[in-house]
């Protein structure tokens, strides 16, 4: 069963007013006050200097990165936001919650899988949150890691498949195979929902529809965050929705946005020590995957994702990045 904290967090949420633009519909996700303990986001925390990231040794390694927070404050690094430069650029395999003045070893996935050379000694924050379809099969996979051997790893060949099959989507090739450079490729469209999608007064959130189908939803615990948030969360989603064939959005009532909450609260728990701070929460339902981060009684971050019976069947890998998985 869910933590009856974490219930009480999700049945809380107050919807906002349906947001549409082509065929993807938002429902902010709001909260009248802050909650729980002050954070950085990493965009912030690079931008005043104050974070380093970097690989783990001078011959790097793919699944880990190193993460010197000089910060008298906590920094919240979100699952699925993009890290690019040094040997590739990579993706947080979940969320963290950085200890104020510490250095921290992070699992992440690589999203870049032609370059293993160095383009810069430090990390950059990429603009890039991967898109929900594929975080939710790096979440699935990470939860069944995390089964097996307490580790925070991802299945890296089906995140690497998941990046060129959206590369091949967006008719966007790219030279070294980076998610990154689809989302690059399709800027001027991701701009134009960006527009669509406004951050709100209290918004700490969103919930998201596409066609006629609620996808997703992410929440934080400080609006201040997630105004930060905002942009990458909606491009990331709105990436899923250009790629997507219904070109309308079907209208979605407050009342179908809180039957998608509600089923997120009947989802089965397994709770894990963080790689930072609180707790890392993992969640499965019959057609639902989610996580949650949780610290000294409170949801510092919340994400849900549909998953139907082809998205838990999984796509069979080539021979060829089952051979490179073994190499890295």
């Amino acid at each position: 069963m869910m933590d009856p904290m974490i219930v009480d967090y999700l049945e809380g949420i107050e919807l906002g007013e349906m947001q549409g633009f082509q065929n993807m519909g938002v429902v902010p996700l709001l909260a009248p006050s802050e909650g729980g303990p002050s954070y950085l986001t990493l965009k912030g925390a690079l931008e005043e200097g104050l974070l380093s990231v970097t690989e783990v040794s001078q011959g790097g390694s793919v699944p880990e990165l190193k993460v010197t927070n000089n910060a008298e404050s906590s920094v919240l690094l979100l699952d699925g936001e993009e890290l690019a430069g040094a040997k590739q650029n990579r993706v947080l395999n979940t969320t963290i919650l950085l200890k104020k003045k510490s250095d921290t070893v992070i699992p992440v996935s690589c999203t870049e899988h032609g370059r293993w050379s160095y383009a810069s000694a430090q990390f950059s924050d990429s603009g890039v949150v991967m898109p929900p379809a594929v975080r939710m099969r790096k979440a699935r996979s990470v939860a069944a890691s995390l089964e097996r051997s307490r580790e925070y790893r991802s299945d890296q060949t089906e995140v690497w498949d998941q990046v060129a099959e959206l590369s091949a989507r967006a008719a966007a090739p790219s030279p070294t195979g980076a998610m990154r450079d689809v989302f690059s490729a399709r800027e001027h469209d991701l701009d134009d929902y960006l527009k669509a999608f406004e951050c709100i007064e209290h918004q700490r959130g969103l919930l998201v529809i596409i066609g006629s189908a609620v996808v997703a939803f992410d929440v934080l615990s400080r609006e201040s965050a997630y105004k930060q948030l905002h942009p990458k969360l909606v491009k990331s989603y709105a990436m899923d929705a250009l790629l997507d064939a219904p070109k309308g959005a079907d209208k979605l009532s407050p009342d179908t946005a809180r039957v998608f909450i509600k089923e997120a609260c009947g989802c089965e728990e397994k709770k894990h020590s963080s790689v930072g701070l609180g707790w890392d929460c993992r969640f499965q339902g019959p057609n639902m995957v989610g996580s949650a981060l949780t610290y000294r009684k409170t949801v510092i971050h919340a994400a849900f994702f549909r998953a139907d019976e082809s998205d838990k069947v999984g796509r069979v890998s080539s021979f060829r990045r089952r051979r490179d998985a073994r190499i890295f």
